[in-house]
């Protein structure tokens, strides 16, 4: 029965107690910890970038329809800072990478077009569905290059009539790489702005990229860091004026209001002639979806009966009335 139980020195060695015995000294060497090679993501402080990408994603959502009108919807998601090379490795393989200046600023940006984006639109061309087909490890065909350049080139299109109401830049397309070892804007570990992007076709959501070096942006950073006046804004007045010129409007002219009895209007017959008692200076009310608006004249263009306007109503000549 004695061999069932534990001896004192097994008892010390399960229980950590010190062991007589010689230990074999382990050495571990100790190495100094980078702080710079650990990612920092910081989201937000860019209200001045968030403005611009705002209005631009409601001019390119416009234009890339015309690339195919199957393309649903396209927003921004986040805009943070990163170090380059934490940010290159998320970015799946194959991808194109557009290489752009935005004179008079320096360095080079980045428009990222990730390739589930490009094949997800191949394939609603051809009447496929809305989903990309399998890659193994191949680069992007002639055609598919084709429809990567015209996605590109519109974006940055827009990009630039954008960034011409707040800060004139003209931006020009670099180049078109498909290895990133070619599309390095800055060294591994300098700090870039990233801003994510999602374009969704047909019910299926597929991402694109722009990177910004963060000193690309130091000589106006009063731009990027604040908020963005919008109320002087070009690009969007033309858009909304373009909008609202397409608007299907019921104008109403009121001439004359006058009574007559029923047995006087039972006596007209074809070419009885109606003396409105109305003339050429005076003025009558013109009605917009059966509101007064404005007070017109009467008038005549090509032999067509016309109003010219004379002034608009305001609305507390309305209330008069």
């Amino acid at each position: 029965m004695s061999d069932e139980f534990l001896s004192q020195e097994e008892i010390d060695a399960l229980l950590g107690g010190e062991d007589t015995g010689e230990k074999e000294e382990v050495k571990s060497e100790v190495a100094p910890f980078d702080f710079s090679e650990v990612e920092h993501i910081k989201k937000g402080g860019l209200p001045g970038l968030e403005m611009i990408f705002e209005r631009w994603i409601k001019i390119y959502r416009d234009e890339v329809r015309k690339v195919t009108p199957r393309i649903n919807m396209v927003w921004r998601e986040n805009i943070y800072i990163t170090r380059f090379n934490s940010f290159m490795l998320k970015i799946p393989l194959p991808s194109s990478y557009n290489i752009f200046t935005m004179r008079p600023l320096k360095e080079n940006a980045l428009l990222i077009v990730d390739s589930r984006l490009v094949f997800t639109i191949i394939s609603v061309l051809f009447g496929g569905p809305a989903q990309p087909f399998k890659v193994e490890g191949r680069e992007f065909t002639k055609l598919e290059t084709k429809i990567v350049e015209d996605l590109v080139n519109s974006a940055l299109k827009s990009f630039e009539s954008v960034w011409n109401n707040i800060y004139p830049v003209v931006v020009e397309l670099r180049s078109i790489e498909l290895n990133p070892n070619l599309a390095k804007i800055v060294s591994p570990n300098e700090k870039v702005i990233v801003v994510e992007c999602r374009m969704d076709i047909d019910g299926y959501e597929a991402p694109f990229y722009f990177c910004f070096p963060q000193s690309m942006f130091l000589p106006i950073k009063e731009i990027i860091y604040t908020q963005v006046s919008v109320s002087d804004d070009p690009v969007w007045k033309k858009n909304l004026d373009e909008k609202i010129r397409k608007l299907n409007l019921k104008l109403t002219m009121e001439i004359a209001k006058l009574e007559f009895k029923i047995g006087d209007i039972l006596q007209w017959d074809i070419g009885s002639e109606i003396d409105l008692g109305v003339g050429k200076d005076d003025i009558f009310k013109l009605y917009v979806e059966n509101k007064h608006k404005f007070n017109v004249k009467l008038g005549k263009v090509n032999n067509k009966y016309a109003a010219m306007i004379v002034e608009p109503v305001l609305e507390e000549e309305k209330e008069n009335e």
